[in-house]
């Protein structure tokens, strides 16, 4: 799964890497986004690539409520064609969330130890992701919001998670974002996970488990506990 990432760049340097026209303010160096709270995203819409900000946790166009997107922070590969809440957007709304990190946890005793996973070549990742707009029947304030999509892990994921983000390779991004729609053959095709050799992994310290904390200690390593497998060596 992705439960937590960072975006560290500024946006005009994301929107540079990223080539997209940005429209939102810089927020600033970001080291613990949590679902429910806004992050930077890119779409592509009228042809052109945007540098945005949704709301993290889908929120489908058929909700009730914003609520649910809650629950809907990640979205499963195997089920991106069939799942009623996802099928829409995977055909037409699909955006790339660019992080410079995210964390997985691993089960240690009664205690969850955080690992920090970035690219070894220190690029940001480009996550897969799709959105969606929801419009409050009473206000008519459109609220546009997001989910990142999992795969099954490599290597390396599979010593902390079964899960993994969908980490796309920059020559997929103009297919992934292309709103005509290509073949969903092609798009599932996108969908493995990356080689466990383009990743960067190592423990951090537990203060990232509470989502009140922010700053850049959150990214900072701590000793190791011995184990390669965990650490990606």
């Amino acid at each position: 799964m992705c439960g937590r990432f960072t975006q560290q760049r500024p946006t005009a340097e994301l929107a540079e890497l990223f080539e997209a026209r940005p429209l939102v303010e810089d927020p600033g160096a970001r080291f613990n986004v949590a679902p429910t709270q806004d992050a930077l995203v890119i779409v592509e819409r009228d042809g052109e690539r945007r540098l945005t900000a949704y709301r993290w946790g889908l929120v489908p166009a058929w909700s009730t409520g914003p609520s649910a997107g809650s629950k809907l922070f990640n979205a499963r590969s195997e089920t991106l064609a069939t799942s009623p809440a996802f099928r829409d957007a995977f055909r037409r709304r699909r955006c790339l969330v660019p992080v410079d990190a995210f964390y997985e946890w691993r089960r240690e005793g009664a205690r969850r130890q955080p690992f920090l996973i970035r690219s070894k070549d220190g690029a940001p990742l480009a996550l897969a992701g799709l959105w969606a707009t929801w419009r409050d029947p009473e206000t008519a304030q459109r609220h546009r919001s997001f989910t990142i999509v999992t795969t099954g892990p490599n290597e390396v994921i599979a010593a902390l998670h079964d899960r993994m983000p969908v980490i796309l390779d920059r020559s997929t991004w103009g297919r992934w974002l292309d709103t005509t729609t290509p073949d969903s053959g092609e798009l599932e095709g996108f969908l493995a996970p990356c080689p466990s050799e383009l990743l960067d992994v190592y423990p951090v310290a537990r203060f990232v488990n509470d989502v009140r904390n922010e700053g850049p200690e959150l990214v900072r390593p701590i000793a190791s506990d011995g184990d390669p497998a965990a650490l990606g060596a």
